[in-house]
């Protein structure tokens, strides 16, 4: 009896261990200059190694949250894959994003864009992983 009721503690306390360590994961997933991964703004999905779509148009002042929607983690800059070439740029007007991760299943905010315009990002790990940002 006493084995039994001591079983079901110990698989209580390892479930509550699981929702407590996921939780925190959310809560620390990260962001990009300071910002918040919930602040206003639209969101760019990742898969494994692309963009869900290739380009996403926001206002200026907004940010875009990057959201991982695997475990594959990411590492995002500024620039493009161009023919299988990794090519890191600074754009005049773009904010600074040089080694922004976001692990699996979790976000980050880049931003805020505050001129308008059209920028590149990428992933440093992933070869043709673009997405536009263009910025009205």
């Amino acid at each position: 009896m006493y084995r039994k009721l001591l079983y079901m503690l110990a698989l209580f306390c390892i479930a509550s261990l699981v929702l407590v360590a996921c939780g925190a994961d959310q809560a620390n997933s990260g962001t990009a200059n300071g910002g918040s991964a919930a602040t206003s703004g639209d969101q760019a999905h990742m898969n494994d190694a692309q963009f869900v779509q290739s380009s996403i148009t926001i206002k200026k002042g907004e940010s875009v949250t990057l959201v991982s929607d695997t475990f594959t983690p990411h590492i995002i800059a500024n620039g493009t894959w161009d023919d299988g070439q990794a090519r890191p740029e600074v754009e005049a007007g773009a904010p600074a994003v040089k080694g922004v991760q976001v692990n699996g299943n979790s976000s980050s905010a880049v931003g805020p864009f505050t001129t308008a315009g059209t920028f590149h990002l990428y992933c440093t790990i992933h070869p043709g992983m673009n997405l536009t940002v263009v910025v009205k």
